[in-house]
């Protein structure tokens, strides 16, 4: 597993089924039983997902007694986000350019036209 935060970040939110069980924590706390229902995989295979979330410090297990509450962590999708919105600056930069290029053409080709 990377060592640094973001490609621990990137690294789990790269398998389909933790991105699933990310998005079943946004409505709130779930039991390990709760996150593994909609999935077609054994306990050991969901224990094995959240593990990796729970290292890219995206989720925080409880114990309380036998129940096992996984709660959403969020803060390293904040990183990502701040990470994205560099380049996000870079591509607004990018289609401002191009809208201005294409009305300056469109502004030329109506100069050109004949009445």
């Amino acid at each position: 597993m990377p060592s640094d935060h973001l490609s621990q970040t990137f690294s789990a939110l790269a398998d389909p089924t933790r991105r699933a069980i990310l998005a079943s924590l946004t409505t709130g706390e779930k039991t390990v039983s709760d996150l593994a229902h909609p999935f077609d995989m054994s306990m050991p295979a969901i224990t094995k997902h959240l593990k990796v979330l729970e290292r890219a410090r995206l989720i925080e297990r409880g114990r309380e007694a036998q129940y096992r509450p996984c709660r959403l962590h969020p803060e390293p999708l904040k990183d990502i986000d701040t990470w994205i919105g560099q380049y996000r600056k870079f591509w607004e930069a990018s289609f401002d350019r191009l809208e201005d290029y294409l009305q300056e053409l469109q502004a030329g080709k109506k100069k050109g036209d004949n009445p």
